[in-house]
């Protein structure tokens, strides 16, 4: 079982909206990296830290697994989707996603300042790093533990 965080910003999709759907494709990841997470790495059952960003109180919000394989993300195909991409094509698709489902919410949100306060603890955790705008990131089984002990 592998473990990851995956970033949402909350007035499009949050943690509430997952217990209240139970469970969502994770659809709209146009980078590529990203993708291949999601793509060739992702496995059924694997472990999500669902972190709320582009909020005035980014962190961890609580947790999430993932509950399909990867499959062809419709909104590829949708022209009106803010997602669209004309080189897409069914035969050939670009994009990926997975299924996410809801396990629990946080009592309170693990900031991204605490996470920054153990820096030292979470050692080369990649959404401390400077400039890291991916919106899914393999997370370690330390950091993973670490992170459930500041929840």
């Amino acid at each position: 079982m592998r473990h990851w965080l995956m970033k949402s910003e909350p007035e499009d999709f949050s943690i509430d909206d997952l217990e209240r759907v139970v469970r969502e494709p994770w659809s709209g990841v146009r980078n590529y990296q990203a993708r291949n997470y999601m793509m060739k790495d992702m496995k059924v059952g694997d472990g999500v830290l669902f972190y709320h960003s582009n909020t005035a109180e980014p962190g961890v919000a609580g947790l999430a697994e993932v509950v399909s394989v990867a499959y062809p993300d419709p909104t590829q195909f949708k022209k009106k989707s803010p997602y669209y991409d004309p080189k897409s094509t069914l035969a050939e698709p670009r994009w990926f996603l997975v299924d996410v489902g809801f396990v629990r919410k946080f009592d309170r949100v693990v900031t991204l300042a605490q996470l920054k306060d153990n820096a030292g603890k979470l050692g080369d955790f990649e959404l401390l790093k400077r400039g890291t705008r991916l919106s899914v990131l393999p997370v370690s089984a330390a950091q993973w533990r670490h992170i459930l002990s500041l929840a």
